[in-house]
């Protein structure tokens, strides 16, 4: 009896064994998909920031998946909205890895892409963001899963100062933030290069985002009397402090980052917008997978593709491209594929940098001229 016993028991456990590995195996057959997330702003004040990306993710992955996919298996979007805001991005990361995505395009502001960052490194997941140009991101070796499409704001804000010396002539500036990761980072470093540069900033102060009434700072602007303002932050802010300057007569030139280089703030600001330099992307539109990526979006969704689209479709392009190079979906063979291969994207054809900053990007300064942001050249 005591032997019968230990037999059936052992048996038992064997037909548990194989059940449970059948349910799994049945699971695996289902979910044989390499998952691919997309975080950012989908809903809110800064929507028209993420929701390109989406878009331009999936119109990559239909293609990919269409011919196959990658290693054999299809491509599976999964999509999660942390409205630009750090304290919803932990849970909007921890969702993306429990529904176990491999990589993530994403975030979109720094501020939530900081706040998500860490979550990934401990799962060991590779997040690129096609916007996030807070420099710390890649420069202070603290997030080494983090990569980018954009170049950061160190750059950009050099770019601000050069065209603002050379081509406006500028003496003083008054330099304004949100007090965000983003704003204030890009704020602090206008302020120092412009320092370094001779130009004397006569105002540098954060304001509250969301605010209804910009009145006070735009008194102090009038007060200083600066040459130009430097914004730091997004355009629902901008929009209103320069309607304001505008309204009360102020023409003092008014420049932001790619935080206003969006339409919205063209539709929102009306014919205030006029007239208001932005930094932003380069100016990619001849590049022939630009151009099809373009016509794309317009077949899907009738319309022209809206801001960070293309960094977006870079985005997704690269971590795919890293995946089938790699011949898996192992961390550590994603990162070096990264770095080490090529791959042609909209922006041109990229790899990435020990930082994980993407080679040969750069920005662009815009101006708003008849309701459209037009390139410049600096005057040499």
């Amino acid at each position: 009896m005591k032997k019968t016993g230990k037999l059936f028991s052992f048996i038992t456990f064997l037909f548990a064994l194989f059940f449970l590995y059948g349910i799994s195996f049945a699971i695996d057959a289902k979910t044989d998909t390499i998952k691919l997330g997309v975080a950012g702003a989908h809903s809110g004040d800064l929507a028209s920031y993420g929701i390109p990306t989406i878009h331009a993710a999936k119109l990559v992955i239909d293609k990919i998946n269409a011919k196959g996919g990658i290693l054999g298996k299809k491509v599976e979007l999964l999509v999660e909205d942390d409205v630009c805001k750090p304290e919803v991005a932990g849970n909007t990361a921890t969702k993306l890895i429990s529904d176990g995505a491999s990589v993530v395009v994403g975030h979109i502001c720094s501020g939530a892409t900081k706040a998500a960052l860490g979550f990934y490194k401990e799962a060991g997941v590779i997040a690129m963001s096609p916007s996030a140009t807070n420099p710390d991101l890649t420069l202070s070796g603290n997030y080494p899963n983090f990569f980018r499409t954009i170049a950061h704001d160190a750059v950009q804000a050099q770019l601000q100062v050069q065209f603002a010396i050379e081509n406006l002539n500028v003496k003083k500036v008054a330099v304004l933030h949100d007090k965000g990761d983003y704003g204030k980072g890009a704020a602090v470093l206008a302020k120092k290069y412009f320092i370094q540069k001779g130009v004397e900033v006569v105002l540098f102060e954060g304001v509250t985002p969301g605010a209804v009434d910009y009145s006070a700072i735009v008194t102090k602007v009038r007060h200083k009397n600066p040459d130009l303002v430097v914004w730091g932050g997004y355009h629902p802010e901008a929009s209103k402090i320069v309607t304001l300057m505008r309204k009360k007569r102020i023409k003092t030139f008014f420049m932001g980052a790619d935080g206003i280089k969006d339409n919205s703030f063209i539709k929102v600001t009306g014919k205030y917008a006029e007239g208001v330099y932005a930094t932003g992307p380069r100016d990619v539109s001849k590049n022939s997978l630009n151009i099809l990526a373009k016509k794309e979006h317009q077949k899907a969704y009738g319309s022209d593709p809206g801001t960070f689209f293309y960094a977006g479709y870079a985005a997704t392009l690269a971590l795919l491209n890293g995946i089938e190079k790699a011949g898996s979906t192992n961390y550590d063979a994603i990162v070096k594929a990264l770095r080490t291969e090529y791959v042609e994207t909209p922006l041109g054809k990229i790899r990435f940098d020990k930082n994980g900053d993407a080679t040969g990007i750069g920005f662009s300064v815009y101006k708003v001229e008849n309701n459209v942001f037009l390139e410049q050249k600096i005057k040499k």
